[in-house]
């Protein structure tokens, strides 16, 4: 393997699935030869599954269709397990619920500086390559956002937008491209 995708942002290419990917913004956490980690940051769980902290409502993100009984975070600030992938000097990503669950109950967090997704999506060895060279995703390398913060369906949106030339075209194609 030549190339790490690990920090990029991966934008689904609208195809016409109606699947989870579906106009889904991804973050990749993990990419090496072993295969790749990423979690999805604009879906918000249909399910309801929101999470009661301490008093406060945290909405759970679908991460991906892989593992969905388990849960994946994304922290923004101090290390608070060994049980991490660092993603930029300011976030990383961790499935240790005990450390995060402890972190926030001592105030070593705070519930704005985590974001928590329920499954993951992955990839075998290659597979990612693949997909990209397929354009089924578009790599974006550089994006300024806080991993953190609530997303919708228009983080898809906006980004193609940021994107311009042919990306503006799927920024505003319906969301069933066959009724284009």
């Amino acid at each position: 393997m030549n190339y790490s995708y690990k920090g990029k942002i991966l934008i689904s290419t609208p195809d016409g699935s109606i699947d989870i990917f579906s106009r889904s913004v991804v973050l990749i956490i993990d990419h090496d030869e072993h295969g790749t980690l990423g979690l999805i940051l604009n879906k918000k769980s249909q399910s309801g599954d929101i999470l009661e902290v301490f008093g406060q409502r945290i909405q759970v993100y679908e991460g991906g269709p892989v593992e969905d009984d388990k849960f994946f975070f994304i922290v923004k600030g101090p290390k608070i397990t060994e049980d991490f992938s660092v993603i930029n000097e300011e976030f990383y990503g961790t499935d240790d619920r005990e450390a995060v669950m402890q972190a926030l109950l001592t105030g070593r967090l705070s519930v704005e500086d985590v974001k928590v997704f329920a499954g993951c999506s992955s990839w075998a060895p290659m597979q990612l390559e693949s997909e990209i060279q397929e354009k089924i995703w578009t790599v974006v390398d550089v994006y300024n956002l806080d991993y953190t913060i609530p997303n919708d369906q228009s983080l898809w949106k906006n980004i193609m937008q940021n994107l311009g030339g042919e990306f503006l075209l799927w920024a505003n194609a319906p969301e069933d491209v066959s009724m284009n």
